[in-house]
Parts: structure tokens; C-alpha cells; sequence
């Protein structure tokens, strides 16, 4: 069952060059979706489209059924939720306590149910112990997994990651990525994650790869990354585990039908051992 649907969609921000054009593409309820492209594929405008942070030129969106337009716009966005990619533009209150209250009070939720609400995905998220801290002591990933605590305190039924890896150091970015995974495993949470890192992708059940503001491919991880030489074009790269296992099955060797990097070690160990 699709939970997005896109058709046709067009958005320019200067009213001649358009940022995405026709672009198509289906989202199902309770997927982990990436959508991902080079910078300037359109792929963030997209992002904010979904969000209704900005307004389409042509084409159609509909989420749950509605389509997404003026009448439509505030039910929505209490169904959508969206991390951006710095978190330090994303904090509004003086400790992470406050800041995943922000919310909760702009929802008028009762002060006696908030603590809670924010105790509750402070947990999922990790932060318990940070609540009482000062948002500026924290490090880059411990920033964003605030931010995800914030928003999924507001209970979203979608919930979109616009390159909230991009501006982490490689620890960070592990951060980010085991909590994505974990509120997909858990929740049932759809979840859209616009990303250029490839190796988000191979976590997800579909992909929607953008091209100059089109859709150029769509499918699953490994229906993608199987057609490499069409990524390397839209300066696109195999996820390093990927690109370590074809070179080992040039060798013979071969690291199983799932591609993780546990799977490529042993398989060099095998290498190793048989030399």
C-alpha cells in the first residue's frame, strides 16, 4: 500500500530552471525508502516538497490518501516529521529537555503528559542521560539524535531525514544510521531518507535515485547497485563493502548474496587462508 504518492511533480526556484521536473515516484507505508542523487539532483528540494515547505508548480502529492495542497496543508504536516541536515539550526530550547518539549507545547499538549513524551524518546533515541544538558556541550550526533527525538515525539507517521548525515564526522554519521535503522526495525515508522551517501542505501528496501531533477532509477538496493556503470555516470559509488566484494570475486571468491562488511572480511580472511 503507497503512503506517498508523487506524479509529475515540477518546482523551480527561479521560475525558468526547473530544480525537478516530472518527477514520479511511490512510497509504501511502513518502507525504508532512500532517495539519492549527486548535489544539485534535486533530491532535498524533493525533500521539502513533501514537508510542504515549499509549493509546486505542476503535479500532484498525496500522502494517506490526501492530496497535499492549501486546504490539506496543516493536517498533513502533523503526519510528517523532518530532520535536517545542521542540527545546530534545529535547537530551540537551552537543554535537550526543553528542546524536545518545543513541540510538544506548540501542540498544546498537557505540561502534566510532556515529561513523559520526552523521557520516552529520549530513551529510543539515547539521550536519557543528556536531558539536562546544554545543546552546545553535545557533539554533532548526539545533536541530531535530539533533533529525531523532537520530531518523533510529535508521533509522525512519516518521517523524512533530509541529509541528516551530511554535516557528521564518520562516528556521527554510525550515530545516525543505527537510529534510522532501529526506528525502522521498531516503529513501523514509514521512513524517506534523502541521502548522497551510497552506503545508507543498502540498508533500505527501495531506492529512488534523481538525476539532473528526474527520476533515473527506482528499485530495490541490489536491483541499483547492479547497474553500476549507470551510477558512476550520475557520479555515483558503489558502498565500499560493495566495491570490496567485486574485486574479490575476481578472485573467486565469493562474500554471499547480502553485502556487509562482516561478510567481506571473512571472505578476505578465506582469501588470506588460501593463499
Amino acid at each position: 500500500m503507497s503512503v506517498i504518492e508523487v506524479k509529475d511533480l515540477t518546482f523551480s526556484y527561479d521560475g525558468e530552471t526547473p530544480a525537478v521536473q516530472g518527477v514520479s515516484f511511490t512510497v509504501e507505508k511502513g518502507s525504508y525508502t532512500t532517495l539519492i542523487g549527486h548535489n544539485g539532483s534535486g533530491k532535498s528540494t524533493v525533500a521539502k516538497l513533501l514537508a510542504g515547505l515549499l509549493e509546486k508548480e505542476k503535479g500532484t502529492i498525496v500522502i494517506d490518501g490526501m492530496e497535499l495542497n492549501d486546504e490539506n496543508l496543516h493536517a498533513l504536516r502533523r503526519r510528517i516529521g523532518i530532520v535536517f541536515q545542521n542540527p545546530d539550526n534545529q535547537f530551540i530550547g537551552s537543554t535537550v529537555r526543553d528542546d524536545i518539549a518545543f513541540g510538544l507545547e506548540n501542540h498544546c499538549v498537557p505540561q502534566p503528559d510532556m515529561d513523559g513524551i520526552i523521557e520516552e524518546f529520549a530513551a529510543r533515541t539515547g539521550m536519557t542521560a543528556y536531558l539536562n544538558t546544554e545543546p552546545t556541550h553535545l557533539s554533532g550526533g548526539q545533536k541530531q539524535r535530539v533533533a529525531i527525538a523532537g520530531v518523533l515525539a510529535m508521533k509522525p507517521e512519516i518521517l523524512i531525514f533530509d541529509e541528516a548525515t551530511s554535516m557528521l564526522d564518520p562516528q556521527g554519521k554510525d550515530e545516525i544510521k543505527r537510529v534510522i535503522m532501529e526506528l525502522h526495525k521498531e516503529s513501523g515508522l514509514t521512513i524517506v531518507s534523502i541521502t548522497h551517501d551510497v552506503d545508507e542505501v543498502t540498508g533500505s528496501d527501495a531506492v529512488i535515485v534523481l538525476d539532473q531533477g528526474k527520476v533515473a532509477m527506482t528499485g530495490t538496493p541490489r536491483e541499483i547497485f547492479a547497474q553500476s556503470d549507470r551510477l558512476k555516470k550520475m557520479h555515483l559509488e558503489l558502498p565500499f563493502a560493495l566495491q570490496l566484494s567485486e574485486q574479490l570475486k575476481k578472485h573467486g571468491v565469493s562474500t554471499g548474496d547480502e553485502i556487509t562488511m562482516e561478510g567481506v572480511v571473512e571472505a578476505l580472511c578465506r582469501l588470506h587462508l588460501n593463499r
